[in-house]
Parts: structure tokens; C-alpha cells; sequence
């Protein structure tokens, strides 16, 4: 018998909640009222978002062309949308997955409250609700395989920054490049998402160190084929980690220049490359 969601009221207040592959962790700052209700907006919110998903997998694991894909779902929707202005190249709705969750689910909540600040983390992707001179502090983590606080990000109310996601070779979605991670700061967590998968698979170099297999031989239920995914990275010289960091940087800047992505950090076996936040756009 499947297992429907999970919803645990967090011994510090956090709300954490799971179903399938959404696992949410889930604050809210303000009145205890108003914590109460957003929750249960949350909860209420959060009951069929994977069945929904589910009916239009199809759809959602195909490449997206020149025609807008013919999807129905509200979190669907914005996966959508993120991707469009990517679609030059070999890109589906759920590289943006993660982020629509939570940012759908970070609109449920807030809607009608009155809520200093919010943030819907789905794995790492997450959406930020900020009041007026409101901020929050996020760690920024270079490897997850040894998880450590490499930096902290401060994201005020007045910045054009709503979502954060990282996307790496070592993450939990496949990569095609070598990026221990690649963090974006973007407008909202879909369009975060969207972006670090751009930006994750351009930090890349070709050195015999770095193994790639088709992604379909790791994954059945893949949504990209036979494309060469990254499968490990092993020492790589100095001067091939400056190049794959390079081609990165280069490719963020792009993105930043376009307004699709609004910073940008990344992280390549110790060395770090930042695109920092124009904050005139």
C-alpha cells in the first residue's frame, strides 16, 4: 500500500513534510496565530501536489521545443516557465522540479498572512518569503558528500532574490558536468533550479579523469536519455579545475545578463568562483 503524505510539527517549530520524493522542511516567523495558519495552508496545499505531478510525468520528462508544453498542473506550470528560455538546448520541466514545489507551496502559505518571513527548503532548493526589512541567512555547502559551511549567503527583503538552488555531479539528479555544486540565486526557486542545472552541466573540462556514462543506464526512469551524465571526478590538475570553473562563470554571466539568474557561486574540488548579485537590475 502506498504511503500517503507525512506532516511532523518539528520540536522547533519547523514543519517538516513528505511524500514520495518531496521531503519539505518548512518556517515561518510572526504571530503564533499567524504561524498556525500558514502551516495549515501548507498542509492543505501539500495533500495532492505529487498525484498531480504524477498524471503529467510524460509530459514533464520531455524535451522541451518550440510550442509551450501543454501542461494543466499549477506546479507544472512553473516548471514550465522556468525552463522556456532554456530551450535551445537539451532541457525538460523537471529540471526545475524542486524549486516549483516549493515555490507553490511557499505561495499556499503566505497567501492571507501576515508572516515577517518564510522559507519552503525542498532538498536543498529552496523559496524565500521576505517582509520589509526583513533577511534570512542560508549556508552555502561546496560538497554534499562532506557536508560543511562553506559560506553564508544573506538574502534581504530588498534584493531580487526569492529562490536558491544547487545543482552538482554529486547531487541526488544527475549532472552532464563536473560542478561539486552550483549554487544560483535567482527571482524565484524554479527559475533558481532551472539555472543551476545550466550552469551545473557548463562547469566542465575533458580530462581522463572525469567518467561519464549514459544516463539511462543508471536510471531507468531518466528524463535524459542517452545523454552523457557525470558519474565521478577524480583529481584533476589546477589548471583543468580554473578551466571548468571558467566555462561556468562565463555561462552564469550570460544567464545574469539575460535576468534569468541573479548570482551565482560554484565549486569545483576546493576552488570557488563567485558571480555576485547586480543588484541595479
Amino acid at each position: 500500500m502506498r504511503q500517503g503524505p507525512q506532516i511532523v510539527r518539528l520540536a522547533d517549530d519547523r514543519l517538516h513534510l513528505q511524500h514520495g520524493p518531496i521531503d519539505l522542511i518548512i518556517q515561518a516567523w510572526g504571530a503564533p496565530a499567524e504561524i498556525d495558519a500558514a502551516y495549515r495552508q501548507a498542509i492543505a496545499r501539500f495533500d495532492d501536489v505529487l498525484a498531480t505531478l504524477v498524471r503529467e510525468l510524460a509530459i514533464l520528462r520531455t524535451p522541451v521545443g518550440n510550442t509551450v508544453p501543454a501542461l494543466t498542473g499549477p506546479v507544472a506550470q512553473r516548471m514550465a516557465r522556468a525552463v522556456w528560455p532554456y530551450r535551445d538546448v537539451y532541457i525538460t520541466p523537471m529540471a526545475a522540479v524542486a524549486g516549483a514545489v516549493a515555490d507553490e507551496m511557499l505561495s499556499a502559505m503566505v497567501k492571507d498572512r501576515v508572516l515577517a518571513k518564510a522559507y519552503v527548503n525542498n532538498g536543498g532548493d529552496i523559496a524565500f518569503h521576505l517582509s520589509a526589512g526583513e533577511s534570512l541567512r542560508t549556508a552555502v555547502v561546496g560538497n554534499v558528500d562532506m557536508p560543511a559551511l562553506d559560506a553564508i549567503a544573506t538574502l534581504a527583503a530588498d534584493m531580487p532574490i526569492r529562490g536558491l538552488a544547487t545543482s552538482g555531479w554529486r547531487g541526488r539528479s544527475f549532472s552532464l558536468g563536473i560542478a561539486d555544486s552550483a549554487t544560483i540565486l535567482a527571482r524565484s526557486a524554479a527559475e533558481a533550479d532551472a539555472g543551476a542545472t545550466i550552469v551545473g552541466n557548463a562547469v566542465t573540462v575533458d580530462h581522463p579523469a572525469v567518467e561519464r556514462q549514459p544516463a539511462s543506464s543508471r536510471r531507468d526512469d531518466t528524463d535524459l536519455g542517452d545523454l552523457p551524465v557525470t558519474t565521478a571526478v577524480g583529481p584533476l590538475p589546477a589548471h583543468a579545475v580554473a578551466a571548468a570553473l571558467d566555462a561556468g562563470v562565463a555561462e552564469a554571466y550570460r544567464l545574469q545578463a539575460r535576468g534569468l539568474i541573479v548570482g551565482a557561486a560554484l565549486s569545483l574540488q576546493g576552488a570557488w568562483r563567485l558571480v555576485m548579485p547586480d543588484v541595479s537590475r
